[in-house]
Parts: C-alpha cells; sequence; structure tokens
C-alpha cells in the first residue's frame, strides 16, 4: 500500500504565539476552510453537468412519489431510500472524488500545501459544498414526502442519523478510492466497488435469507434499513409498519454499527494510503 507524500515546509513566516495557542489560529483556520469551500462550490455551480449530477439527480426519485399511489408505505420507502442513495453518490461521493483527483493532479493540493493551510482543512474544504447538498436534499426529501402523503417518521434521530453517517462515510470511502485513482478518467472504473456496495444492499431486501445474511453487512443495506426503520417503522422485508418508537432504536442498533464501521475503516484506509501528489 502506498504511503502518504511528507507535508512540504511552509514558506510563509512562522505563525504568532497566539496561532499556537489556539487563540486566533482555530479563527483563521475557519476562515481558511470557509473560503476554499466556497471557491469548491462555486466551481461546481460553473460546471453543468457535475451539476446536474450533485442537484439534479439526487432530487429525480422524488417523482415517484408524485407517480405512485398516494400514501403507498412501500412506494415511500423506496422512493426515500433512492433518493438518498443518490444524494450519497453523486454530490458527496463521485464529486469528492473526481474533484480530489483533479486538484491533485493540476498540482492544486501541493500549492496549497506549501502555504499556511493544513492538510485537515483541505479535506474538510473539499467535502463541504457536497455535504451541504446531501443535508440539504434530505431536508428537501422530508418536506416533499410529507406533503405527497407518506406517513411522519417514526423516529426522525435514526434517519438523521442515516444522512450523517452515510455523508460522513461517502467521504471517507471517497478519499481512500482517490488514493488508488490515478486521474479524474479513471474515476468511472475505480467507483465502481464502492457504488456496487450502496446499490446492491439497497435491492437486497428482495434477497433470499441466505443472502441477506451477507448483504446485510454492506453500507447500502445499512442505510436502507435505517431508512426503513427510522422513517417508516418497517422490520426486514415487511411492507406493513410494525415498530414503535421504542422498538427502532432496538432494531436500527445494528445498521448503525455497520455504517460506524465501514466510517472507521474508510477513514483509517484513507489516512494511511492518501496521495497528494500525481502518480508517476
Amino acid at each position: 500500500m502506498s504511503t502518504t507524500t511528507p507535508r512540504t515546509e511552509p514558506t510563509a513566516p512562522a505563525a504568532p504565539a497566539t496561532d499556537a495557542a489556539g487563540g486566533s489560529g482555530r479563527g483563521a483556520g475557519v476562515r481558511r476552510v470557509r473560503g476554499l469551500a466556497r471557491a469548491n462550490a462555486t466551481l461546481m455551480t460553473r460546471n453543468r453537468l457535475t451539476l446536474l449530477y450533485a442537484v439534479v439527480l439526487p432530487v429525480l426519485p422524488l417523482v415517484l412519489l408524485l407517480t405512485g399511489p398516494r400514501g403507498d408505505v412501500a412506494v415511500g420507502a423506496a422512493t426515500v431510500v433512492t433518493a438518498l442513495m443518490m444524494t450519497l453518490l453523486f454530490p458527496v461521493y463521485y464529486n469528492l472524488l473526481s474533484q480530489f483527483v483533479t486538484r491533485r493532479d493540476e498540482l492544486v493540493l501541493k500549492r496549497l500545501r506549501t502555504g499556511e493551510t493544513r492538510d485537515a482543512e483541505i479535506l474538510v474544504a473539499l467535502a463541504l459544498p457536497g455535504l451541504v447538498v446531501a443535508v440539504t436534499v434530505s431536508l428537501v426529501t422530508v418536506v416533499v414526502a410529507l406533503a405527497l402523503g407518506a406517513p411522519a417518521p417514526v423516529n426522525p434521530v435514526l434517519y438523521a442519523g442515516a444522512v450523517l453517517l452515510g455523508a460522513l462515510m461517502s467521504v471517507a470511502l471517497a478519499y481512500w478510492t482517490a488514493a488508488w485513482t490515478r486521474n479524474a478518467e479513471a474515476a468511472q472504473m475505480t467507483s465502481l466497488p464502492v457504488i456496487l456496495l450502496l446499490v446492491v444492499g439497497q435491492v437486497a431486501v428482495g434477497f433470499p435469507d441466505s443472502v441477506q445474511r451477507w448483504t446485510d453487512w454492506t453500507p447500502g443495506a445499512a442505510l436502507t434499513a435505517l431508512v426503513r426503520i427510522g422513517w417508516f417503522g418497517l422490520d426486514d422485508g415487511s411492507t406493513t409498519p410494525s415498530l414503535d418508537l421504542a422498538a427502532t432504536w432496538s432494531v436500527g442498533l445494528q445498521p448503525v454499527l455497520v455504517l460506524g464501521l465501514w466510517t472507521a475503516v474508510g477513514l483509517d484506509l484513507a489516512r494511511r494510503s492518501l496521495r497528494w501528489e500525481p502518480q508517476r
């Protein structure tokens, strides 16, 4: 496995003592992250294809609520799960992967690291636009679904947990994938394993029990289960709500742990293998 490229020493003057003590340094770091995130968001909106992937595709599944039977729990669950998957795959995972690889190839990241900007600030700033889109689309999904007859979430905390944990996991997997992606064009191929892990878990609801025992450990299955449990009170592959608020906590523990495990593994792999300069 590749090792992390050594950090180039800053050429700027030494920071004042207040930065080292964490006084003005934290505020400066926040300003740097905010400025970089704003620049990344601007670049995303200027690219029509990226904007289509990031904003339009995630909300398209909501059309199913307009065409399907009003108030149908099965249709509502499938629609919300699909919208969440599209949100995590495109504005968070794939957009972040392609942006990081492109800026690495253009030596933008290398130049940023020679200044005052810390590695963590660069990584957070790159991920922020996609995370904001993911949270916004998830909130829009709630409003639209309720307006079109879907039931109110049984356990809103579990649904919010699915969004936040899924977004953090997607960021971790994007940076890990970037470690072995040579260029932006190659991202179309290197992203396929992660996309498969998310998609196969979503459709695994209809698989036999012998297959589901394995697919339950995929991030897609965990996300699907959390949405079905937390919002609709659905257990396993049922189409009839059977879980009350208290029951959702115990049933939802396993998918939460699965998502947490995938997030921890992704962050560790990204930390140990991330490349900051192009592969020659």
